[in-house]
């Protein structure tokens, strides 16, 4: 995107070992990274342990330009897959270079940065609904007739909510956001241990059976 042989923000050169965070997901950023090499994992980490892949990035590359450019706040985790030799270039130095640049250069770049943002928030939709269509599949899997309503289907939670997200393969408050959500679209109704399918057909679509 921009020349890193500048000597006007040229940023440290650093080592990150494999694991290290390079930018939170709706955290502020201080520095503007360039992957020189090694492999940076985009994700959405939702606690307890479990993320979700978004994409993959190996250097030489830019990662959290966009973000950097647009002066919004990252939509993803990025971590470190592999070693990686970077350079961190300091925020306020990166707008400085930004803000030195002919017009028609800024908003040729703003509009790229436009372009990647709506691709990955795009993505980032596309998860989110995801984990929607693995809730509905599998209360549609654990479905039995509710008692004393005919042709009524009800989900008894035997296991705690935590066990079943983890079956899932999402985080506990992603399974609670995501039956909350349910209940607004009268998908499903009831509290506590049970839950009754108000509307198994619409689950069925949300589940693409």
């Amino acid at each position: 995107m921009l020349p890193l042989k500048s000597n006007h923000w040229q940023g440290d050169v650093c080592s990150l070992p494999r694991g290290a965070t390079l930018m939170r997901r709706a955290m502020p950023m201080d520095y503007v990274y360039h992957v020189d090499s090694g492999r940076v994992s985009l994700r959405l980490n939702e606690g307890e342990g479990h993320a979700r892949q978004v994409g993959m990035v190996e250097g030489p590359c830019w990662l959290n330009a966009t973000c950097a450019v647009l002066g919004e706040l990252p939509l993803v985790d990025a971590v470190a897959d592999t070693e990686l030799h970077v350079q961190r270039v300091p925020l306020s130095a990166f707008a400085d270079e930004m803000a030195s640049l002919p017009a028609t250069a800024r908003s040729v770049l703003n509009g790229v940065a436009q372009a990647h943002r709506q691709q990955t928030e795009l993505a980032v939709s596309r998860l989110a609904k995801d984990a929607e269509a693995r809730c509905a599949e599998w209360l549609l899997r654990h479905a039995e007739p509710a008692q004393g309503t005919s042709g009524a289907l009800s989900v008894f939670l035997r296991e705690r909510k935590r066990m079943i997200a983890a079956q899932l393969g999402i985080a506990p408050e992603t399974f609670s956001r995501v039956l909350r959500q349910l209940r607004e679209r009268s998908l499903i109704s009831g509290s506590g241990r049970v839950l009754n399918l108000v509307d198994p057909n619409g689950l069925r679509a949300l589940a693409g059976a």
